[in-house]
């Protein structure tokens, strides 16, 4: 393991005001995006769209500090011929892959999944590398219920990810480790901190065992925030202090940075809770933003799938690149939208 190698893009995936482009929707997932515009789910038209994103050269420049990569788009060359990793890099920005085969099924645990893809993963991370990919990311999915989630469910998920995490450290690629408690629910905002602390409590159990180098990852988590269905939605100074509290307690300081996912919550809300946790600041780790959904609704919207839509697009995903990115500094208000 290169240590150092690992620690340096680590250190730039966290940069000062800037955070990641999550695009590695899958083929389904981006089909249900593309449904939402009515737009075919062509290989070219996926090309077009998130060439489209990593063109929009300002912002990936000043708040871009790395994206997350399909499998398919890593492998892809821009209209013009030029490798989107290239185009990518040329920005300054990292370019890395989602490397987990999706969520299933956890046999014998009714509501639970488990997330896939071991298997066969010290290859692929080392052809990956050689591709271009700097970081990695994992996702596990921790449902909220009655009795969910298991003890058993927590073991597996982190293990997992503690296992991906060791095997992207010896490819000498940086990983993400992501354990998302999903907002789905009428849980209360009180009941998402028991279960995040549980879940991170045991992921740095687990990286711990299996001997990863925390300063060479990355944590990307849910916030603490109330079930989507619970009458009573948790306010932003709430979620952003009860976050802070569970990472206080959970989230060693070796961890250089923490980068949210935004998690069906809305553009508005993704950004001002971010904004809200930086705002009272004092934290051992950089608090930034990996976000999906809250940095692409906006310009797949305005986009539509028309070229001529193209700096409609550029700029409204530019804009909400800025918006995250002071937030990831303290520094927005609301008057900046």
């Amino acid at each position: 393991m290169n240590k150092q190698a690992l620690e340096t893009i680590a250190q730039a995936m966290v940069a000062d005001g800037k955070g990641i482009l999550a695009a590695d929707e899958s083929t389904g997932t981006i089909k249900k995006r593309f449904d939402s515009i009515n737009v075919d789910s062509t290989e070219d038209n996926r090309r077009d769209y998130r060439e489209m994103l990593f063109r929009t050269d300002d912002a990936m420049r000043e708040y871009i500090s790395g994206v997350i990569l399909f499998d398919e788009t890593l492998r892809q060359k821009a209209a013009d011929g030029t490798p989107l990793v290239q185009v990518i890099a040329d920005t300054g920005a990292l370019p890395g892959i989602k490397v987990d085969a999706g969520a299933k099924p956890m046999a014998g645990h009714d509501g639970e999944m488990v997330t896939e893809g071991l298997d066969g993963l010290r290859d692929r991370l080392n052809e990956y590398h050689a591709l271009g990919a700097k970081f990695a990311k994992w996702r596990a999915v921790i449902n909220i219920a009655d009795g969910l989630p298991s003890a058993a469910c927590l073991t597996a998920n982190t293990h997992a990810l503690a296992r991906y995490a060791a095997l992207c450290q010896e490819a000498e690629i940086v990983p993400i480790v992501e354990p998302e408690v999903i907002m789905d629910g009428n849980h209360t905002v009180e009941r998402c901190y028991e279960v995040t602390t549980a879940a991170l409590g045991e992921l740095y159990e687990q990286l711990g065992q299996q001997g990863v180098h925390l300063e060479g990852t990355v944590l990307k988590p849910n916030m603490v925030v109330s079930g989507t269905d619970n009458s009573v939605q948790a306010g932003i100074e709430q979620v952003a202090e009860m976050t802070l509290d569970c990472f206080h307690k959970c989230v060693p300081q070796a961890v250089p940075g923490i980068v949210f996912l935004s998690g069906g919550q809305s553009d508005l809300d993704a950004t001002r809770h971010l904004d809200a946790m930086n705002k009272i600041g004092g934290l051992p780790w950089k608090l930034s933003f990996s976000y999906g959904r809250a940095l692409q609704a906006a310009p797949l919207k305005a986009w539509g799938g028309k070229t001529e839509n193209t700096a409609a697009a550029q700029a409204a995903f530019a804009h909400r690149a800025k918006m995250n990115g002071l937030a990831a500094r303290g520094a927005w208000s609301v008057d900046m939208e």
